[in-house]
């Protein structure tokens, strides 16, 4: 098909109003959900009970609006710690599902715990990582815990949220009573917000599960362990009424009602700063894919451009880039991170992300047009492609460039079961790829224009970094421990790590969250 046959597919954006933030937010919880192995909208539901709580409580506005996004998003850390979570239990989203029918405290949390280890792994990694997890197994769980609410915090602050919501997602892991994760911190000094999005979230998988009768033994067996007293009687006094409505799959509209920001709509480029947010925290699930989403963004912007694409069609092509990968969230990182060949049934469950993203994007309004081709970036024009086989007209000129893009920025990141392949590598692929008719002619030419090959770009260095202290914040956001640091710079592990924590301190972060946001904010992240 000539480029002109292909520009004639494009449909221009629809140039109505465009989504709120509370709809990007439920789309976001959306994606939270498959992550913890729980229902569409279950994070919403769980806000709307909070809001019910919140309102008999007698709580303000400002806390009744705080407690509600709390609620939406306590989970947000989920992905991004799930590298860590996967290397500790296996199964992340299978582990995280079954931990809603233990109460986390005590003997009976941590025989959860241990008989979690490396789940679904031979007997013989699952004792090597049972070993090195028992040698200090509170720390271990405390630094994971770190690491999910920093990168929680973060996510909100890039959505808009508030100071306050950002706060109080940094106690999602302690309780009531003392007992909880990083700090112990107990009683009233847990925001409010906390207290009551705790026990909305557990109550809304156990009324589901097992009624009102069985969220409201819960809630007694657990007030003052896990949750506030206070909270727990005005939820048990009138669970009927807290609990009642709306039916499994509706919750989203009215969850949205009760959304603080429900008319704050956004467009252009603040639309475009929380789409490439989105991205950048869905690429965290897996350190080789840092910095992925914004870079096919980028790079599928720039051959829309170079095909000559109007500006509505240059936007959807961004958009769609940055979103194209939500719903990896849904599959576990134990196959994201499986070195070898996939199984038919791991397979099937990688060709299932793209649909996920499709299903999380579908209900905002204004973005019908991104979320289908952010879910076409994998078909491809033969019909050999999946989710769906999608074939010759089907695949309009947004959809081959954004899957061509998608192929050569893959091609230049390593995998668990491959090297990066060099930037000739990937030129020989989509050529390849091209003659088996998987990816349109026009659309790979676009994209390896774009691509710019053989260009070198230079990165500047900020807050005073030293070349090598570059170096080794780009390993740490690739996942690298202070081992492999050492081996890869040829150094010492000790230098290694003074390295790792001179750099921290220059930079302002603690961990391998906040370095991964650091080096993409500052164009630091190495361009393969």
């Amino acid at each position: 098909m000539s480029t002109a046959a292909l520009r004639s597919t494009i449909k221009a954006m629809d140039p109505g109003t465009g989504p709120t933030r509370a709809e990007l937010l439920a789309a976001l919880s959306v994606a939270v959900d498959l992550g913890l192995g729980q229902p569409a909208e279950h994070m919403l539901r769980s806000a709307l009970i909070g809001t019910r709580i919140a309102d008999r409580l007698g709580l303000d506005r400002a806390q009744r609006d705080c407690v509600y996004y709390t609620a939406l998003i306590m989970w947000i850390g989920c992905h991004a710690d799930s590298h860590e979570y996967a290397r500790w239990f296996g199964d992340d989203i299978a582990v995280r599902h079954d931990s809603y029918s233990v109460d986390w405290s005590g003997l009976p949390y941590y025989r959860f715990i241990l008989s979690n280890v490396a789940r679904g792994e031979p007997l013989s990694r699952r004792m090597m990582v049972l070993a090195a997890l028992l040698v200090n197994a509170r720390g271990q769980l405390s630094r994971l815990i770190h690491s999910h609410c920093t990168s929680a915090a973060l996510l909100a602050e890039r959505m808009g949220l508030s100071p306050d919501v950002q706060h109080a997602l940094g106690f999602t892991f302690e309780r009531f009573d003392g007992g909880g994760l990083p700090t112990g911190a107990r009683g009233d000094s847990l925001p409010i917000a906390i207290r009551v999005a705790q026990l909305s979230d557990m109550v809304e998988v156990h009324h589901r599960n097992l009624g009102v009768h069985g969220a409201v033994a819960m809630v007694r067996a657990r007030s003052g362990g896990q949750f506030d007293p206070d909270v727990a009687e005005v939820f048990v006094a009138d669970a009927d009424k807290i609990l009642a409505g709306p039916a499994a799959g509706d919750s989203w509209h009215a969850a949205l009602r009760e959304a603080p920001d429900r008319a704050d709509r956004v467009d252009g480029r603040e639309l475009d700063a929380l789409l490439q947010a989105l991205g950048d925290f869905v690429d965290l699930k897996c350190p080789f894919t840092l910095g992925h989403s914004r870079a096919v963004a980028d790079l599928a912007a720039g051959a829309a451009t170079i095909a000559g694409l109007d500006e509505s069609g240059v936007s959807l092509v961004r958009r769609a880039g940055y979103v194209h990968d939500l719903g990896r969230i849904g599959v576990s990182n134990q196959v994201w991170s499986k070195p070898a060949a996939l199984t038919a049934g791991e397979f099937e469950r990688v060709r299932l992300h793209p649909y996920l993203t499709v299903r999380i994007l579908s209900q905002v309004s204004g973005l019908q047009d991104v979320a289908t081709v952010a879910g076409n970036h994998h078909e491809c024009v033969n019909g050999t492609g999946y989710p769906r086989s999608l074939a010759g007209p089907a695949l309009g000129l947004p959809d081959r460039i954004l899957a061509a893009a998608v192929s050569y920025q893959a091609a230049l990141e390593p995998r668990p079961y491959r090297p990066a392949l060099t930037t000739g590598d990937a030129e020989r692929r989509l050529k390849t790829r091209v003659r088996a008719g998987e990816l349109d002619s026009a659309a790979v030419d676009a994209v390896l224009c774009a691509a710019g090959h053989g260009e070198h770009r230079h990165h500047p260095r900020p807050d005073r970094l030293t070349p090598r202290e570059v170096e080794v914040l780009c390993l740490v956001a690739t996942g690298a421990s202070n081992k492999e640091i050492a081996a890869a710079l040829v150094i010492s592990e000790k230098t290694a790590r003074n390295h790792v924590e001179r750099t921290y301190a220059k930079i302002g972060a603690s961990n391998r969250i906040g370095a991964s946001m650091y080096a993409l904010r500052n164009g630091l992240v190495p361009q393969r």
